[in-house]
């Protein structure tokens, strides 16, 4: 039990944020605080794994990827061309054919991002790497990050409704990681089916599974397509303890995604000065 005086000295890391690049987010308030859980969620294809990834690469923090949703080729293209620039499906041809010694040594740079690619990681799959991670690096991760959550072996889920209740678990479960280890725990997440397209703004009851509860923070993310045959991509804090936050999903920070380097490039654009403010 502890005083309000004493709870800053026990404090810690817990609540400071992670230095992402990400301005426009910024402008809404969003920040990934460590010893807290965060949800990205949208419908396939939308670009939450390439945000999860490119948040990795760029804070320059101690990372741990649990990737059950994309392989490792996969991983290491997008991750490689994020770092370089380079076209991706290029640095996927020379990885498939062999070639990638040219790469090796910019993705040796990035030695304290470690990823696991179980298809289906137990909770005691996770607390092992943890573990081994604290074992080599004499520290937790600052970030970890899921990707998905619904990836996550929880055990027999039999109907929707235990399948919610596996699901409020396991984020009361990342939680806890958050606070045991004091990292920002990113969860990636699906959303209800009528949103899958990703094509318009997704709210908060847009989320598969009414997992609102637990998390700090949620963002939705929606898509388009502009002119040029380029990718925009918009992220909604539907959800946000620290900041500004939109229900609605229909305040959003906007990014190009760069086709060739897979890179969330900036529109330069200002917000409405309400936002703003």
């Amino acid at each position: 039990m502890y005083s309000l005086t004493q709870s800053v000295g026990i404090r810690g890391s817990a609540g400071e944020p992670l230095p992402h690049t990400f301005k426009s987010l910024r402008q809404l308030e969003v920040e990934f605080r460590r010893s807290e859980l965060s949800l990205v969620a949208a419908g396939p294809g939308t670009g939450k794994s390439i945000f999860a990834l490119f948040l990795a690469l760029s804070v320059n923090v101690p990372v741990l990827y649990f990737s059950a949703d994309s392989s490792s080729a996969t991983q290491v293209a997008r991750a490689t061309a994020m770092i370089t620039g380079d076209d991706a499906k290029s640095i996927k041809k020379a990885l498939v054919g062999g070639e990638f010694g040219e790469y090796e040594a910019a993705l040796g740079e990035r030695w304290w991002t470690r990823f696991n690619f179980s298809a289906r990681p137990s909770q005691r799959e996770i607390e092992t790497h943890l573990l081994c991670y604290l074992e080599v690096y004499g520290c937790t991760p600052h970030l970890i990050v899921v990707d998905n959550i619904t990836n996550v072996d929880v055990g027999v889920v039999g109907d929707a409704e235990s399948f919610t209740f596996s699901l409020e678990g396991l984020c009361e479960y990342l939680g806890e990681m958050a606070r045991e280890t004091t990292a920002h725990v990113l969860g990636l997440h699906h959303v209800v089916g009528e949103h899958s397209d990703g094509l318009k703004p997704i709210p908060l009851s847009g989320i598969k599974g009414k997992v609102h509860r637990v998390p700090a923070l949620i963002l939705t993310a929606h898509k388009e397509v502009d002119g040029l045959d380029s990718r925009i991509v918009h992220f909604s804090p539907v959800k946000n303890r620290e900041g500004f936050e939109d229900s609605s999903g229909k305040t959003f920070a906007s990014f190009r995604m760069n086709r060739s380097n897979l890179r969330l490039e900036e529109l330069e654009e200002d917000f409405p000065e309400m936002i703003a403010a």
